[in-house]
């Protein structure tokens, strides 16, 4: 069993700097969401964010290949900042197709789906701030991914309850077409959020 004490811990606030980037993500995404007028801007400030995320990504695996003993399993560790870096791509995707598409104002559903993500993103950096002390944390962090669980069930219910609107209620197919391909972007954001947090369940039984 490793000792924790004498690790090092630098992977770990770096998980928690990547993290704070998915939570960035995830706000600018719901401005755009309740204010469409801020897509075209807030594309260069999601640009800006995917590169300042990938810079993080990028000290992780430098650091991964130059350390001999890490804290968690080097799979571990590759697994989690590919994962993290992973959903501010979601995001910037996303984003990028209510610019394409000019979706104009958003649905309702999507405006939640997004509050969801706030959520979950705000789960994830309390996840990964309590990782460094993972045997005296682990319930606290297996809480951090049991309500991530719910907000990521609680995105399907809505993900399947406004694309029976859609088709219920909007007659333009183009406009259907568009909100879909949205919708779904939100909603594997979500699940991804949840595949993530998977991870740390996983990290957390394996050395708590």
């Amino acid at each position: 069993m490793f000792n924790f004490k004498h690790k090092d811990t630098d992977f770990f606030d770096l998980f928690v700097d990547s993290a704070e980037y998915f939570y960035k993500g995830a706000l600018l995404m719901n401005e755009v969401m309740l204010d469409y007028s801020k897509a075209e801007a807030k594309m260069d400030e999601i640009i800006n964010l995917e590169h300042e995320a990938d810079e993080i990504n990028d000290k992780i695996i430098d650091k991964l290949n130059q350390t001999f003993i890490t804290p968690i399993d080097r799979e571990d560790i590759f697994a989690l900042a590919n994962g993290l870096d992973d959903g501010v791509d979601f995001l910037q995707g996303t984003l990028q197709r209510m610019v394409m598409y000019r979706t104009g104002q958003s649905k309702e559903g999507a405006i939640a789906l997004s509050r969801l993500l706030i959520e979950c993103t705000e789960e994830l950096i309390k996840a990964f701030t309590l990782l460094k002390n993972i045997r005296s944390n682990q319930h606290r962090i297996l809480e951090c991914t049991r309500k991530i669980g719910k907000l990521e069930s609680e995105g399907d219910r809505l993900y399947r309850k406004e694309v029976a609107y859609l088709f219920e209620c909007i007659k333009d197919p183009i406009e259907i077409i568009k909100w879909k391909e949205i919708l779904e972007y939100l909603e594997n954001t979500l699940d991804h959020c949840e595949d993530v947090s998977d991870m740390i369940r996983g990290v957390v039984m394996k050395y708590a």
